[in-house]
């Protein structure tokens, strides 16, 4: 998986060429229709402007990213495929960015107009926080009650993820592990007897880079 944005996270920039400002704002989404309600909420912004050109990538579990871009009234290509290429060269999934234009009454010609809509979500994009996506093992280990308080916080110490706890007459604990045999191994020890763990499924958790 590639990386995305902080869930939850915008940023904005501006840009002035010739007179024509250029606002950018990138977002993370994680679907097509979250990616169209920011663009949605650009024209709402800012109903005056006559171009809101936009670009999107979004991961599809088992296919291709969906890439979209609109170029707004614009002069084809001149638009959404540089925000888009943009997008691409960041390494970012899951992130859609639209740029408003304010005319200044100046002509910037085909390769201006290019220039300026890649700078602008380039400028969107600087120093922006990332996380990266990694699949853990979910697995079940059962404890005792009055074991479990102390095997759980050993295995938080040791930087074991406890993701679940359900409390009765056994304590069952999920574990979210990079790797379900060194974690057997690390609840044997904790608990001074052979435990065997039960495989729960897989769970993506987002660290940042």
């Amino acid at each position: 998986m590639t990386d995305r944005l902080p869930r939850g996270f915008s940023s904005e920039a501006e840009l002035e060429v010739k007179r024509s400002r250029f606002l950018a704002r990138v977002e993370r989404v994680d679907d097509e229709a979250a990616a169209r309600g920011v663009i949605a909420d650009a024209r709402e912004r800012a109903p005056q402007a006559r171009h809101h050109c936009s670009a999107f990538i979004l991961d599809v579990a088992g296919v291709q990213p969906v890439e979209r871009s609109s170029d707004d009234g614009e002069p084809s290509g001149t638009a959404g495929t540089p925000m888009l290429e943009v997008l691409r060269g960041s390494g970012l999934s899951n992130v859609v960015a639209v740029v408003t234009r304010h005319f200044g009454g100046v002509l910037l010609g085909t390769g201006g107009l290019a220039r300026a809509y890649a700078d602008a979500v380039a400028l969107a994009l600087r120093d922006t926080p990332r996380v990266r996506p990694v699949t853990r093992t979910l697995v079940r280990l059962e404890v005792g009650p009055e074991e479990a308080g102390r095997v759980q916080g050993a295995l938080l110490s040791r930087g074991v993820a406890v993701v679940d706890a359900a409390w009765g007459e056994v304590v069952r604990l999920v574990l979210a592990v990079d790797d379900a045999a060194a974690a057997e191994a690390l609840a044997s020890e904790v608990l001074q007897r052979p435990v065997a763990l039960a495989t729960e499924g897989e769970t993506v958790t987002e660290l940042p880079v």
